[in-house]
This record gives structure tokens, sequence and C-alpha cells, in this order.
């Protein structure tokens, strides 16, 4: 695996990586960040964010002009609220993320974070495509449907919960459909992106992949 000192230098680098549930986008993400000394943004927590931050308010979820304020205030440390990864969180999310007006304050504030003096890594579903097309770095962390599937299967009983596999790949693959077919920002690689299928691939093994394509990157800039 390359030496920090490799794969560092002054110039701000900014990372972008895309891909579906479970692919393991997140766990590269922190540990690019973490390796590089670069910040992170798990893009995952911002709609958790606004809509957990309205209900702590006593906000009705279905203004769009109030959800377009708080979303306009939100800062970074909004999102380390030890409250945002729960079924809750996520069920407040879908409901303010349907205002326009929220997506488009987020839009700016993952453009503007990304665009920091040092750089950053972000992951979701349309950074190398639409939030950061301008990124540095694009890799579209990938997996088939079912090692996803098992993936979160064996992380939800490992919580002492009771779950299908058959029922999670059935989930994994509507949400594919839906990520994929959806007209705004659709889930796609972006045409420069790097494709990293971790099917058979651990952590590690990831994360030195990534590392090197980075490193070629500060060969050839």
């Amino acid at each position: 695996m390359p030496e920090m000192s490799d794969v560092s230098a002054n110039k701000p680098l900014l990372i972008a990586i895309d891909g579906p549930a479970a692919a393991g986008k997140g766990t590269l993400a922190q540990s690019l960040a973490g390796r590089l000394d670069l910040p992170y943004l798990d893009t995952g927590l911002l709609y958790r964010a606004i809509g957990k931050l309205m209900q702590l308010a006593g906000l009705d979820l279905d203004d769009a002009a109030a959800a377009t304020v708080v979303a306009g205030k939100l800062t970074p440390a909004d999102l380390r609220r030890p409250d945002l990864r729960g079924r809750e969180a996520g069920e407040l999310a879908s409901r303010v993320a349907v205002h326009p007006g929220v997506r488009a304050a987020l839009v700016a504030f993952q453009r503007d974070f990304a665009h920091g003096p040092r750089g950053a890594v972000l992951d979701g579903r349309d950074i190398g495509t639409v939030i950061c097309p301008d990124a540095d770095v694009k890799l579209y962390v990938t997996a088939s449907a079912e090692v996803r599937a098992r993936r979160r299967t064996d992380e939800l009983l490992a919580k002492g919960r009771a779950v299908d596999y058959q029922a999670i790949l059935a989930e994994v693959k509507a949400r594919d459909a839906r990520d994929s077919g959806r007209a705004e920002a659709p889930l796609r690689p972006a045409d420069d992106a790097i494709v990293i299928d971790t099917s058979a691939l651990g952590p590690a093994e990831v994360l030195a992949t990534a590392l090197s394509f980075v490193e070629n990157w500060r060969q050839r800039d």
C-alpha cells in the first residue's frame, strides 16, 4: 500500500465516491479521508439532519419554506448528532427530501464543503455526476446485489434483528431500480469514474486499490 507521503501534497484534493447501498463506499470514504488527512462528508446524513432539526424545533416537516430555511442554516456540526442513523431519522429524511428548496440548499452545502482549502472526500449517489463533476478523483464503488444483500443481512443479524436474506435481496434490487431509474440525478458512474467492484474484496484491499488510483492522479498532475 502506498505511504501517505506518496499520495498527499499541499494541493487540495477532491475525491468523489458514488455507488449503491452496502457496496462499501462509506467505509472506503472514511478510510481514504483518514489516510490522506482530508475532511470527510457523509452526504447520506444531510436530509436526516434536516428532518431531525425540524422535529426538535417542533416544525412541520411538510412545510417546504420552513425546511428550506433549516437546510440553509445547516452546519457540519449538525451532522455529528448521534441520532441520525436510526430508522426514525430515515423516515424524517424522506419527508423533507421532497422539497426542492431543501435539495438546492444541500447541493450548495456539499459544494462549499468540497471546495474547502484542503479538498475533501464525499460519498453519496450523485457526487461525481452532479455535486462535484470537477472532482480530481471519481470512484464508483459497487458489488453484486447478492453480496450487498448478504452484507446487510449479516449487519442486521449482528445487531440482534431477525431478518430474511431473500427479503433483503429483494429490497436491495428494488432500491437499485429506484435509484438508477429516477429522473433527477440517477445513480450511475460518472463518465470518467473508476469503477471498483468490491464483491470479492475486503476493506483493506479496496482502500489499497483506491490509494493506487489517487497516487496515479498525483503523478499525472
